[in-house]
């Protein structure tokens, strides 16, 4: 059976092979209900599932609980940092019962990318949960690399923005917030006017399943989509222009501005080794007030970027 799918997708085009991100290679998974596990093991916990067959970005793959189906056996799992997780390679499509071309996962992560030791660095107490934030990195890297969040500005903007949203924590609701889309997530998605269109570019209904925006899964690249969907943040970062970043997240005007600009520079300082000059803090006056609902359109023109 496995062998047989393997023939299949071969004809279809959809074997593996390197795709961006760069060290990243793409399988096809079969079968449904197949489970995505925080680590290499069966007793591990369950972070997602995959409904039916699916392309998977593997990084590299881990030696763990041995697993058996009616097409083989394997020891070994496929790490997919987007899904924040493990799947067992007993369900990728590929002959072999070790993933070939994939290297083992070591204890370094991906050249570039932002640990546990770098955010604590920047932002000290506001991590103030890092058991949970480390889990979830994975994931909000894999997100920054797809949303072309790779240059010392935009990680330092991007951070700075989620450790005020969310404290980093992929999982959070805003405390008290009751209304069925309020806040969620790293980015606090916040509207039917957001979590509708967010859902329509992933193909999830996020109307009807809100929490979804809370999940290991989805969290990360929902705050992606609306840095650089709903919005087109990279280009303020670039300039240095906090004010504008500020903005469009969409909240009005106030003392919020200075403490998120503040963090900026602090990041900016532990990516770079000094804060450049040229930070901007505050926002053009169109923009004092609530941006929440505006579209995309209608906040660059205001912006005057």
């Amino acid at each position: 059976m496995r062998r047989l799918l393997l023939a299949l997708l071969a004809g279809l085009g959809l074997t593996a092979a390197a795709v961006t991100p760069a060290y990243a290679t793409v399988f096809q998974t079969y079968g449904s209900g197949v489970n995505i596990r925080a680590d290499a093991s069966l007793s591990s916990a369950v972070v997602g599932t995959l409904s039916g067959p699916t392309s998977i970005d593997v990084d590299c793959q881990k030696n763990g609980d041995l697993v058996s189906n009616s097409d083989g056996t394997s020891s070994w799992w496929a790490h997919v940092p987007a899904l924040g997780g493990y799947v067992t390679v007993v369900y990728v499509a590929v002959p072999e019962d070790k993933l070939p071309g994939v290297p083992e996962c070591g204890s370094e992560p991906p050249a570039g990318d932002i640990t546990l030791a770098d955010v604590q660095a920047m932002f000290g107490s506001r991590i103030a949960n890092p058991s949970l934030v480390e889990t979830g990195l994975p994931s909000l890297n894999q997100a920054m690399r797809d949303a072309q969040i790779n240059t010392p500005y935009r990680k330092a903007a991007f951070l700075a923005t989620l450790v005020h949203e969310s404290r980093l924590e992929y999982n959070i609701r805003e405390i008290g917030d009751t209304r069925p889309y309020g806040g969620r997530g790293y980015i606090q998605l916040t509207g039917d006017f957001n979590y509708g269109p967010a859902g329509q570019y992933f193909g999830i209904d996020l109307l009807g399943n809100p929490d979804l925006a809370l999940s290991l899964q989805w969290s990360a690249p929902i705050a992606r989509w609306y840095w650089t969907v709903a919005r087109d943040i990279n280009p303020y970062a670039d300039n240095l222009d906090m004010g504008r970043v500020n903005a469009a997240i969409g909240y009005p005007a106030g003392a919020e501005d200075q403490r998120r600009c503040d963090s900026f520079k602090n990041a900016l300082n532990y990516l770079t080794g000094s804060v450049p000059s040229g930070v901007i803090c505050t926002r053009p006056a169109p923009l004092q007030g609530d941006t929440t609902k505006l579209t995309r359109s209608q906040f660059e023109t205001l912006s005057g970027f």
